[in-house]
């Protein structure tokens, strides 16, 4: 069997990175993967590109710039929405021919339009859709925030001001018109969401978690790790990771919050209790907390990123809006508890007061409550972190390599049986 997996980038975002490790998977399960993307960052044989990267980029411009002027010249919401007017045709590429069942991920900023999904289904290959946020379900929008027209139609978008939302609707109705894709959801809490969907209504849509090397990320020695990252070896480490960490929907606002609260109630916290901050403008940050803060900036180097995950006592990571955040599963695997508010897929990651602490949504007291639980239940048991063997144990049970393939395949497989018996 032979997968082809489009992304439209090979190494940054959630997606690439869940992309990557479910090629991995595969092909150590004995399936042939590929991925295709628009911006390729390595050498690897497994990932091709598209050619022309200047009309690549032209692209993104131009879907940018009709969404501008439809926002009447607003950038509020300019990276919020995609409206796919305008991508690459991949059908006439030999990895596309080649392909026994073609597996869209995250195809947005002008790697896919919705008339090159159309050509994709036309061509009469399986496609198979995991979908990373809401967009496959909704005109617009990657997070429906509380909205609900996309359960009937989407129409007076709440994020443009212009009838764009309803005539993406349109167009997105009529490619799916007498066409089949399998949908697959990171998440049970996203699988839900998408099944209120009336634009894929009737569609097979299942749940599938994404996969992780438990080889690459597993526990280290923490003294060694601290030192690495010159990190305090003698204090208690509070760790919040995003590829950037001021963006409002991973709730830095209410991290800061809840250490406030934190300090102020437990005072001690100030003596033995550092955070660590990593992703992109994490300086920006530190001047903000009650506790001594350090920034790590940006790291994509997967044995670095491992390193800093085995620095902390506990993660953190109050997101308002999420489907199954990497760093969670990432962080569990290094045996980290975790710490995260009720919402999307965490609590289906986070088992309560067994590997960690699940907070009531946007609820800054009740999270400052999870860090405080965790840091005093952290404590060694036999030389290990009761949480922490926990943490592991899920990833493992859960989320490892063979796990998550196996069940891919069986979708591959259900989505060529349907093609055959509609032939």
């Amino acid at each position: 069997m032979r997968i082809l997996l489009v992304n439209t980038s090979e190494k940054a975002g959630g997606a690439a990175v869940a992309c990557n490790r479910l090629m991995e998977a595969l092909n150590n399960s004995g399936v042939k993967a590929k991925m295709l993307v628009r911006d390729k960052e390595t050498d690897s044989i497994t990932v091709a590109a598209l050619e022309h990267q200047w009309l690549q980029q032209w692209r993104f411009i131009w879907e940018r710039l009709v969404i501008f002027v439809h926002s009447r010249f607003s950038k509020k919401h300019l990276f919020e929405i995609d409206i796919a007017n305008t991508g690459a045709d991949i059908t006439q590429m030999q990895e596309f021919k080649d392909a026994d069942v073609v597996h869209l991920h995250w195809i947005n900023q002008g790697m896919l339009s919705l008339s090159d999904i159309a050509k994709i289904l036309k061509s009469g290959k399986p496609v198979v859709w995991t979908m990373h946020d809401l967009w496959p379900a909704t005109a617009l929008c990657h997070y429906v925030r509380g909205c609900t027209q996309f359960t009937v139609q989407c129409n007076n978008c709440p994020l443009i001001p212009s009838s764009l939302a309803s005539s993406v609707w349109r167009r997105k109705t009529c490619m799916l018109r007498n066409n089949t894709i399998h949908f697959v959801t990171c998440s049970r809490w996203l699988m839900n969401e998408a099944k209120k969907s009336a634009l894929i209504s009737g569609m097979p849509i299942c749940s599938i978690p994404n996969a992780i090397d438990t080889h690459v990320f597993r526990p280290t020695d923490k003294k060694a790790a601290r030192e690495a990252n010159e990190l305090p070896v003698n204090k208690r480490i509070i760790l919040f990771v995003s590829q950037k960490v001021t963006d409002k929907r991973k709730g830095m606002d209410y991290f800061i919050s809840a250490i406030d609260i934190l300090v102020k109630k437990y005072p001690d916290t100030k003596e033995d209790t550092a955070i660590a901050i990593l992703g992109g403008h994490s300086e920006d940050v530190t001047e903000s907390l009650s506790l001594p803060a350090f920034p790590l900036g940006y790291i994509s180097n997967p044995q670095q990123i491992v390193s800093v995950y085995n620095t902390a006592t506990v993660f953190v990571l109050p997101s308002l809006e999420d489907n199954l955040p990497n760093t969670i599963m990432e962080s569990m695997a290094c045996g980290v508890p975790c710490v995260g508010f009720k919402v999307g897929g965490i609590p289906e990651m986070i088992d309560h007061k067994k590997n960690g602490y699940v907070a009531e949504f946007k609820n800054a007291d009740d999270l400052a409550e999870g860090i405080h639980w965790v840091l005093e239940s952290n404590v060694p048991e036999d030389g290990e972190n009761a949480l922490g063997k926990e943490a592991v144990t899920k990833v493992h049970r859960c989320y490892s390599q063979n796990t998550v393939a196996m069940k891919y395949i069986n979708v591959y497989d259900e989505a060529l049986a349907h093609k055959h018996y509609n032939l």
